[in-house]
């Protein structure tokens, strides 16, 4: 089991950035595939962004391509989400979540274990 620690959010104006991350517990990280969720109030949870255990490959929304960048650091147990270019829009509580030898999947349903999340609100 992993335990996933959300950190990072916070106010900003549009057209600037932030950098959230995702610390997990345990010492298999490096197996597990990570995603980023957001949930604005009122809306469904959606996809962001996500990078594979294996080979590092990644998948993005259309909303966030060339804004957003997911990262990992295997040493530090800890996923990344470098967000540029920040729109009121991509105002929302972020998740992360985690699933053993996944790709970078796309749909919650395929993850199992799954942040507290993080406030991120973008002012116009």
């Amino acid at each position: 089991q992993v335990q996933l620690v959300e950190s990072g959010g916070g106010l900003v104006q549009a057209g600037g950035s932030l950098r959230l991350s995702c610390a997990a517990s345990g010492r298999t990280f490096s197996s597990y595939a990570m995603g980023w969720f957001r949930q604005a109030p009122g809306k469904e949870r959606e996809f962001v962004a996500a990078i594979g255990w294996r080979n590092g490959n990644t998948n993005y929304a259309d909303s966030v391509k060339g804004r957003f960048t997911i990262s990992r650091d295997n040493a530090k147990n800890t996923v990344y989400l470098q967000m540029n270019s920040l729109k009121p829009e991509d105002t929302a509580v972020y998740y992360c979540a985690a699933r053993r030898y996944g790709s970078s999947y796309q749909t919650t349903y395929e993850y199992d274990y799954w942040g507290q999340g993080t406030q991120v609100t973008v002012s116009s």
